[in-house]
């Protein structure tokens, strides 16, 4: 009888990382020749992306269930595989709130927080990939570094956004609407470094 093949964890991992990377490049295109009808169109692309996620981390998790092996603890799997999907998700989310919030034109800032979320995604992902061979990897703990050094700029971006944004902005619905869309950027890149912290802590744990 042949032996079941062993189910390959990291690999999941890493395909979920990729959507992630997939969608922030696809918010990017959405950012860089914005608009109404253009969002329509691509925040379903999206959409599949994270629907595709959902999938996989229901596939993650019900291979948990069954396995008695597993190349880590079975809990730290489920952490990182919540924080794999929260950047996915937040990134939907993101397209989302540009959509329902009808906003009709970008404002400048909106570009870098978009390059941002691109560079912390990516860097997520070199995490993802990595962390399958963590005790002989020379970049891990660098690509870490530079995902927390990205959402330090991310965040006095955001800090500085929302201060013109208050000080100068005299429309209410405007406020409300930026301020949501600010905050809905941060939170890709919050996501992010949460997932980059946890792969190092568990690299910790690990080694």
């Amino acid at each position: 009888m042949a032996r079941k093949k062993q189910f390959d964890y990291f690999g999941e991992l890493e395909h979920l990382a990729k959507n992630a990377y997939k969608a922030a490049l696809i918010l990017e295109e959405i950012v860089l020749d914005y608009s109404l009808e253009g969002l329509e169109k691509e925040k379903e692309k999206i959409h599949l992306l994270e629907k595709e996620g959902d999938q996989i981390v229901s596939k993650i998790l019900r291979e948990l269930y069954v396995s008695f092996i597993t190349p880590i603890d079975r809990e730290d799997i489920v952490e990182i595989t919540d924080r794999l999907d929260d950047v996915l998700d937040s990134i939907n989310s993101t397209s989302y709130s540009l959509s329902c919030l009808v906003v009709e034109e970008l404002r400048e800032n909106t570009i870098l927080f978009a390059k941002y979320a691109v560079e912390a995604v990516d860097g997520v992902l070199t995490a993802t990939k990595e962390f399958a061979k963590f005790k002989n990897s020379k970049t891990l703990i660098s690509m870490i570094e530079e995902v927390n050094a990205i959402e330090a700029k991310a965040d006095e971006l955001y800090s500085e956004s929302l201060r013109h944004l208050f000080a100068n902005e005299k429309d209410p619905v405007e406020i409300v609407r930026w301020k949501d869309i600010y905050t809905k950027f941060e939170g890709i890149l919050n996501a992010s470094e949460a997932a980059a912290d946890l792969i190092a802590g568990l690299v910790i744990k690990n080694s």
